[in-house]
């Protein structure tokens, strides 16, 4: 017998515009649901998105941190207590078990959009 899993629409969500965001300096968003999310553009040109809510501190604060590298990967280092967290998955270089959630982020033209998940009821 097959199960078939129902998933909801990707819904996109306009963050901002390109021209607001300067590399590795982050800008929060706040998506429709209450998320806040943080923002970034490397120096690369990659856009990532994740938690700007920090998982030690409960302040609003990723996207004042302070964009670097670790051994090639993208990272992130929260601005309270300075640890650090990839930007391609979230989870943290310091302490096993702790993470930020991350978003499919991309650009539109001149916007940039973060992937939402669509409410229950929208078609």
């Amino acid at each position: 017998m097959s199960t078939t899993t129902q998933t909801r629409p990707t819904t996109w969500t306009d963050a901002c515009s390109i021209d607001r965001l300067h590399p590795e300096d982050g800008v929060a968003i706040l998506l429709p649901d209450g998320t806040q999310v943080a923002l970034f553009l490397t120096r690369d040109e990659h856009l990532y998105a994740v938690d700007n809510i920090d998982p030690y501190t409960g302040a609003a604060v990723i996207s004042r941190g302070i964009v670097g590298d670790r051994s090639g990967e993208p990272t992130i280092a929260s601005p309270m207590l300075k640890n650090v967290f990839s930007l391609r998955t979230g989870h943290s270089l310091d302490e096993d078990g702790v993470h930020l959630d991350t978003w499919p982020v991309r650009r539109d033209g001149a916007t940039v959009q973060i992937a939402t998940r669509a409410e229950e009821n929208t078609p």
